[in-house]
């Protein structure tokens, strides 16, 4: 079974429109057949994982010690596995080494951390290249940004697709 890796915040209620989009395409990914993976916690997380469970898929969840003990947090309710390491950058690497796609919905500087992480493991040919999608305005801004500047170098183009709606998050998550 396939596995898509999904970051984002913690920090979004199950009233927003970020909420309703991440649980929306963890429920289609769960229909067309994946497995989907997440940080466990709550906000993005729990929406997909809870959209994922619904429709009767497979959630991992993968959580971590050093957030776990600082903010007393369990995996959410909707997690069927639990995978806990004890380092942030374990848990990470577990999460991109273990998946066949990624989805980055909005999110902090955990997510951008987890956005980084994974293109800079594909553009050095580190992990194959998989699908990889951003996912809303304040990433298509910001990986245009990283594209177009002269910082970046050679190798980052092509990588990374942007989405604005689960309808495209899907289009990109399930190609060939």
């Amino acid at each position: 079974m396939k596995t898509v890796t999904i970051y984002g915040s913690a920090q979004v209620n199950a009233a927003s429109a970020v909420y309703q989009s991440a649980f929306e395409i963890g429920r289609r990914l769960a229909q067309a057949g994946f497995q989907v993976m997440t940080g466990g916690y709550y906000g993005v997380m729990e929406a997909a994982s809870r959209g994922a469970h619904q429709a009767g898929g497979r959630v991992i969840g993968v959580t971590t010690e050093q957030i776990g003990r600082r903010y007393q947090l369990e995996a959410n309710a909707f997690v069927h596995q639990t995978v806990h390491h004890g380092q942030l950058r374990d848990r990470l690497l577990y999460m991109i080494e273990n998946a066949d796609a990624y989805l980055a919905m909005p999110g902090g500087v955990g997510t951008l951390h987890e956005i980084a992480e994974t293109w800079e493991l594909m553009r050095l040919a580190a992990i194959p290249t998989r699908p990889f999608v951003c996912y809303g305005q304040m990433w298509a801004e910001l990986v245009h940004a990283l594209q177009t500047s002269p910082y970046l170098g050679a190798g980052y183009e092509g990588m990374i697709a942007i989405a604005h709606s689960p309808d495209e998050v899907m289009a990109h998550l399930t190609r060939g």
